[in-house]
């Protein structure tokens, strides 16, 4: 039994076909195209492709940037996709494959943290919590063994808990979010306002960015940091602070084994994660008289939104045969 898995993406759509343990046997990408009703097309094609190939294609996973309903078939809403909004991918694509095999939908957060689980860093544990650190913070959540999406499917978005009473200003509208203060785009706040605080020790970061602040961005600040450069680090020291908080007020909730952290930033390593650790220490509730999470950087790479993906299709196919 085979499972094909795709990752929607803002530029890209990737596809693999995976086996029953989650191993990769072929991939391709295309460009995303603007439109829905184009992209179901496309799906199709991609199944039709991998069916060329793999007969026994037994269910399709789908990872998707937005918000995905409870029923893991409904697209509520996605910045990438205007058209999606209450849009029944799930049932558009089995329409147009002749319902040859059934489709689960889900937040690419959600797969990423489901791969990390099942053959990431969070292998073993039994609660784990993933936050993707990128240009914004994204979360996912495994309690019991089992993916947590919550009543409405709109579980663990842990960038948008709200960290500052009237704090800066998020791009959804609210407040003091956790990912304006743990985040890339944080970084580089963090970074021009410690050049504008201490120009004296900016030489650096202003070699990396031309000499203008407003063109400093998230590669040149971790190219810095990795050199030992003070300013660079204070901004990195500054979003671990933060990060460790966010995971403080998500222990007092949820209370994990297991905190593991993926995204474009964790690239830094320890840089990173060791104030996060040290911040997550201080502000955790009872800390000296309760165990501690381990927070580990996430080990499933790139391909962990589809490694998630293709295991939660081969669970939905095994669910139609019984």
């Amino acid at each position: 039994m085979h499972t094909l898995a795709i990752d929607i993406g803002g530029t890209k759509i990737a596809a693999g076909v995976y086996d029953e343990e989650d191993k990769i046997l072929r991939r391709w990408q295309i460009p995303t195209p603007s439109n829905g009703q184009v992209i179901d097309a496309q799906l199709a094609n991609m199944y039709r492709e991998a069916k060329e190939e793999f007969s026994d294609i037994a269910g399709i996973g789908i990872s998707a940037a937005g918000n995905v309903k409870a029923d893991r078939r409904t697209m509520s809403f996605s910045a990438n996709i205007p058209t999606w909004i209450d849009y029944p991918l799930a049932d558009k694509l089995e329409a147009a494959i002749d319902h040859e095999c059934p489709v689960v939908v889900e937040n690419d957060a959600n797969c990423a943290g489901w791969g990390e689980y099942i053959a990431g860093a969070g292998k073993g544990s039994t609660n784990m919590v993933m936050l993707t650190v990128g240009t914004g913070l994204g979360g996912a959540i495994v309690i019991n063994g089992e993916l947590y999406r919550g009543s409405f499917g709109m579980a663990a978005e842990a960038g948008h808990l709200p960290m500052v009473p009237d704090g800066d200003t998020c791009n959804c509208g609210l407040r003091g979010c956790a990912e304006r203060y743990t985040s890339g785009s944080a970084l580089e706040r963090f970074a021009r306002s410690a050049i504008r605080r201490w120009p004296e020790k900016s030489d650096r970061l202003m070699e990396l960015a031309g000499g203008v602040v407003h063109d400093l961005r998230g590669q040149m600040v971790t190219q810095a940091a990795k050199e030992g450069d003070d300013l660079a680090l204070y901004a990195f020291g500054k979003i671990g602070e933060w990060l460790g908080r966010t995971m403080s007020a998500l222990a007092a909730v949820l209370d994990p084994d297991c905190f593991v952290v993926g995204g474009g930033v964790v690239s830094i390593g320890d840089i990173l994660l060791e104030p996060a650790r040290y911040n997550y220490v201080r502000f955790l509730e009872a800390a000296a008289y309760r165990p501690h999470a381990q927070i580990l950087a996430a080990g499933a790479g790139n391909d962990a939104g589809m490694v998630g993906a293709a295991d939660l299709a081969l669970r939905e196919a095994k669910a139609h045969q019984a």
